[in-house]
């Protein structure tokens, strides 16, 4: 009798191990399945109660900028993280992008307006890029620096953005506009070519005027 006793004793140890095992790997994968939906997590079109047009609203807002380090023009390592304590816009544009030509030479403007308040532009392009073509590769390097060139952009100009488009909710139309403030905290985004003065309003938002 007591070695039945001993015996059923193992056996319910065995069966709670088995039970506490299966439902620390659920709370596992229900975590890890959070995770991977917080980081992919997709912006969205919401409709104006007011009947105007559907309201860009970014998953980042509120939160910290995803950080990232991408290449300038000139092969140079450059991470947002080294602007801590400016207010960060990060445009997302591409050389073929129509709107992206109408909204540049706002951004030139305004960085150039605001820079002594401790405002920076990145302009991330989104270009696709051959990496395992050498030749290819420079090409299109050299493609995007004329066309930075013949917009006048002042501001550094990062490559290979497309990268980042998980991180920063999906970058499905160009241009497309994160405002970080000095904290590094997503304040504003902008889906689209909107208006100067939207740009504007959302850069001293990030600056905290």
């Amino acid at each position: 009798m007591k070695r039945n006793s001993i015996v059923i004793t193992i056996v319910l140890f065995i069966l709670a191990a088995f039970a506490w095992a299966g439902w620390a790997n659920w709370e596992y994968r229900q975590q890890a399945a959070e995770k991977v939906s917080a980081a992919t997590a997709q912006a969205e079109l919401v409709p104006d109660t007011a009947g105007g047009m559907p309201q860009y609203v970014s998953p980042l807002k509120g939160k910290p900028a995803p950080t990232f380090t991408l290449e300038d023009l000139s092969g140079n390592k450059v991470s947002l993280a080294s602007y801590k304590g400016k207010a960060v816009l990060i445009n997302f544009w591409a050389t073929w992008c129509g709107p992206c030509k109408i909204e540049t030479p706002w951004l030139v403007e305004l960085r150039s307006q605001y820079a002594s308040h401790g405002f920076e532009i990145l302009g991330v392009s989104t270009d696709d890029l051959d990496r395992d073509d050498k030749q290819k590769l420079s090409d299109e390097r050299k493609d995007i620096a004329r066309s930075a060139q013949q917009l006048k952009i002042s501001y550094p100009v990062l490559i290979d953005g497309a990268t980042l488009s998980t991180p920063y909710g999906g970058l499905d139309e160009m241009p497309t506009s994160f405002f970080v403030d000095r904290n590094g905290t997503v304040v504003a985004a902008q889906l689209g070519l909107t208006s100067r003065a939207d740009i504007e309003a959302n850069i001293k938002k990030a600056l905290g005027e």
